[in-house]
């Protein structure tokens, strides 16, 4: 019976999730609630379980609540502004170079692990330079998808915070011993971002000559603060060609953004009038970024401190007196707001089924029923299946409704849960995410490239899956994840 109620409540947390009816505080703490009642618990009982549930995600919660500020600190202090523009320029006039510089500056600005942030600043940054050189959108936002997919398994990022929490772990022991096939993702987007760019390469040798656009395009690229070495016209190159036409049906002169806000401002930037870094502000607040980033690798203090410790710094680095300080956490508070009440949520959640035996009966039935000739593989195909997953299952419905289930079936087998929360890591809403329509980032990418979505995630899904599946090679010879459980 309780196996039964466990599984109905999972069943409808995914299915309040999936549909997007009710907000996901509202599912994942109001139905386990019902659920827990309607067991025969006492409310002393539930509100014990809750107590259990809520600190065990207690150090995942404020790691990622100082997180965002630390990060909204140094984007508010133009801390990346001087990389962003190198790398633009990086870009030049060369298909190639320009892919795998869109694909580098989506690394580079999903530091702070926040996917709107990344397409608010790569896309509007690089468009120009697609459209001066008849470049296609959707290579624009694959490249895209590629950084910032690959850099979301940080450890800061929503899918390692909320798979820590689930197994109730620390972010950095799930992440740390990932870093090297990561760094490895990373070399394979930038060398798929070059593949992308050399067959655009190809395709526009064989566009015609049209160069009526280039006034109006050089001065978009201007103001995309884009240097003169990057601006200078390509000779033999249209403005946009005609497969770009296609994939928008729009005019050269049409909106990129569909209607969607491209200033590259969001709650986190807004009100933040910083005229630029200064030399020493920038080895201060760099100092800062790489220590904090060591400790996280080393784990020789907690992520919770690192980043509470990183954000006084930064604070009194790039903001003199009371006002100006709080006002960093009053711009990232929405930011802030969104993840940590999710993740309290999700405490109370797993409080419930960990507490009240729900997990253990769910395990227990689901081992009668699962095939046991997959179970010394489950960690690999969790790590395959995760792109073409989040196609499914959103960040909150896989991480807090599925993976507790396979987590707790995996320790009947003698699988850790750590080695799970790795394998989901390595594709499921992280290279994944921005494919997924689960994930409200994911439209901001579409319409800020001015894609239709359909092409979108036919034409990046291969590639982004392909990223992961090198991830998850390297994991296994790194021993990360098990070839074969026993």
């Amino acid at each position: 019976m309780l196996s039964l109620i466990g599984y109905v409540t999972m069943l409808v947390i995914l299915a309040l999730l999936l549909t997007q009816k009710v907000s996901p505080v509202v599912a994942l703490a109001g139905v386990p609630l019902v659920a827990a009642l309607i067991a025969g618990q006492s409310l002393t009982d539930v509100s014990e379980f809750v107590s259990a549930g809520i600190a065990g995600v207690a150090d995942v919660v404020v790691m990622f609540i100082f997180a965002i500020v630390f990060f909204g600190i140094l984007r508010n202090a133009k801390f990346f502004d001087p990389i962003i523009d190198r790398i633009i320029r990086f870009g030049g006039s060369s298909p190639r170079t320009v892919a795998v510089a869109t694909t580098l500056l989506a690394c580079v600005v999903h530091l702070d692990g926040a996917g709107a942030t990344t397409f608010l600043v790569a896309i509007p940054a690089m468009l120009p330079l697609y459209q001066r050189l008849g470049m296609s959108r959707l290579t624009l936002s694959t490249c895209v998808a590629l950084g910032a997919g690959v850099m979301n398994m940080l450890p800061w990022g929503g899918p390692t915070a909320r798979a820590a929490a689930t197994i109730k772990a620390d972010a950095n022991d799930l992440w740390a011993p990932l870093i090297p096939a990561q760094l490895v993702g990373i070399i394979a987007a930038l060398a798929v971002a070059w593949y992308l760019g050399h067959r655009e390469a190809k395709r526009l040798d064989r566009v015609p000559v049209d160069d009526s656009a280039n006034a109006a395009v050089i001065d978009a690229t201007s103001a995309a603060g884009i240097g003169p070495s990057a601006a200078a016209p390509r000779t033999g190159r249209s403005s946009r060609s005609s497969e770009t036409l296609a994939e928008t049906g729009s005019s050269a002169g049409s909106d990129a953004s569909g209607g969607a806000d491209i200033s590259g401002e969001s709650d986190s930037t807004r009100g933040s009038a910083a005229a630029g870094p200064t030399p020493l502000s920038l080895i201060l607040n760099g100092l800062v970024l790489i220590a904090a980033l060591a400790a996280m690798m080393t784990g020789a203090i907690s992520p919770a401190l690192t980043f509470m410790v990183a954000t006084i710094l930064a604070l009194l680095i790039n903001h003199r007196g009371m006002a100006g300080q709080s006002e960093q956490f009053d711009l990232n508070a929405k930011s802030c707001m969104l993840m940590a009440s999710t993740l309290l949520a999700a405490g109370v959640l797993l409080g419930v089924l960990d507490e009240s035996g729900m997990i253990e009966a769910m395990a227990e039935s689901a081992i009668a029923v699962l095939p046991a000739g997959i179970m010394p593989v489950l960690p690999i195909i969790v790590a395959v299946l995760g792109v073409p997953m989040s196609l499914l299952f959103g960040p909150d419905a896989y991480y807090f409704g599925l993976l507790p289930v396979l987590a707790s079936v995996g320790s009947t087998y003698g699988i850790d849960p750590v080695v799970l929360g790795q394998a989901s890591i390595i594709g499921q809403e992280t290279l994944g995410f921005p494919i997924s329509p689960l994930t409200g980032s994911f439209y901001l990418l579409v319409g800020l490239a001015g894609v239709p979505i359909g092409k979108h995630i036919i034409r990046a899904t291969g590639w982004l899956w392909l990223v992961s599946i090198v991830i998850t090679i390297v994991a296994i010879a790194l021993g990360v994840i098990p070839l074969w459980v026993s």
